[in-house]
């Protein structure tokens, strides 16, 4: 690992010291993190169908259709769900 300085303008420092005492991770770390975020490796096509892959068929346990959830949740039934 490679040790930069960086020059924060006071409201940048702010929104880091904000970030860090709400997720206890530390500036560098947010700072790579948001390095990575922005900058990173771009994923693969390979990387791509990997991730489609994993994800097949995670909805089949469900007793809606994708469209038929989202509709529920637009209907705000969810909210009359929460209330009881």
């Amino acid at each position: 690992m490679q040790r930069t300085q960086i020059s924060l303008t006071e409201r940048e420092r702010r929104a880091l010291d904000a970030a860090a005492a709400r997720t206890g991770l530390s500036l560098s770390a947010l700072i790579r993190n948001a390095v990575e975020h922005t900058y990173g490796s771009e994923r693969s096509t390979e990387d791509d169908l990997a991730t489609m892959r994993e994800a097949f068929g995670s909805w089949k346990d469900h007793d809606l259709d994708g469209e038929a959830w989202v509709e529920q949740r637009r209907s705000g039934s969810r909210l009359v769900e929460h209330q009881k």
